[in-house]
């Protein structure tokens, strides 16, 4: 019992990964019915200039260690919204009237254009984060064993999608936000600037995914160049377990894919995870095609 219950724990803190990181998939897709592959890359790239971010603070030496996280958080959060502002704008409003193709090529050259430029600053090798960023506390209740960092990767993904629920839904903007996904033209006519709420998607899922990359860093110490495929594709899983384009659907997708290869890691191989992971979508996209809470879209003939 205390093995599943610590692997449910475990499920949880991946889990805030997935879904910090679904949620930028499922907005613009949400949106503008774009998959958005170089948002797993931004992710990476969070997690390089967070390092950097904090270096650069503790060696100045002038202020505290809570301040300093802080910082970092906040900083790396603006660089990201301003890589993902800048990606909207070179690579998918020139294509927006394209065909589909064209944006999915358009968002694998971002992609590689960011990988390639994580390269050519930081290297291709592994670069390990610190161990002392936060608090090495840990606690062990009824056998569970819970770290400061497990903790906190928890409570912040869990007050960020609260804060981006109320958001969505009892703000002007989020109303503008939900009515661009219905229809753009129509939101249009209804005098909502669409261009800006797009480029406001962008920003919300690069900040909550820079606050992803970052947890990767702090959890895993290990980054690499290519951590966001990996991450990314995982959170992209999420996000069609739960349902694409729809934000507590991807909550909830996130949450149980990470428990889900927890328990797998736990009870059968890590190296098997992912296979089942596949396995899973698959047998929930029989069932539910569109993910456990999207919703059917009537099509006109």
């Amino acid at each position: 019992m205390d093995i599943f219950l610590q692997q449910v724990v475990n499920g949880l803190i991946i889990g805030s990964i997935y879904a910090l990181v679904a949620l930028g998939y499922t907005m613009v897709y949400g949106v503008m019915k774009l998959i958005n592959f170089a948002h797993g890359d931004l992710v990476a790239l969070s997690a390089y200039i967070g390092l950097m971010f904090y270096t650069q603070l503790i060696g100045m030496g002038v202020m505290p260690q809570s301040m300093v996280v802080i910082m970092v958080f906040v900083l790396t959060a603006l660089v990201a919204a301003a890589v993902a502002l800048l990606v909207e704008r070179v690579a998918y409003r020139p294509l927006r009237t394209a065909p589909r193709l064209s944006a999915v090529v358009s968002a694998l050259g971002a992609s590689m254009m960011i990988q390639n430029g994580i390269m050519l600053i930081w290297g291709p090798n592994i670069t390990i984060f610190p161990s002392d960023i936060l608090p090495a506390a840990s606690w062990t209740v009824y056998g569970i064993s819970i770290t400061f960092v497990q903790a906190a990767m928890i409570i912040i993904t869990l007050v960020l999608m609260v804060s981006l629920t109320l958001f969505i839904n009892y703000t002007k903007m989020g109303t503008a936000i939900r009515a661009s996904a219905i229809n753009q033209d129509v939101a249009k006519l209804m005098g909502i600037n669409v261009n800006m709420i797009i480029m406001i998607i962008f920003v919300v899922g690069a900040v909550l995914g820079s606050v992803g990359g970052l947890f990767i860093g702090m959890y895993y110490r290990g980054i690499s160049f290519n951590l966001g495929w990996i991450y990314g594709l995982n959170a992209f899983i999420a996000a069609i377990l739960g349902g694409i384009g729809n934000i507590p659907g991807s909550m909830v997708g996130g949450y149980m894919l990470g428990l889900f290869t927890a328990l797998i890691a736990g009870y059968v191989s890590s190296s098997w995870a992912e296979a089942f992971t596949f396995i899973l979508l698959i047998l929930i996209l029989i069932v539910r095609p569109t993910g456990i809470l999207g919703e059917r879209v009537a099509e006109k003939v």
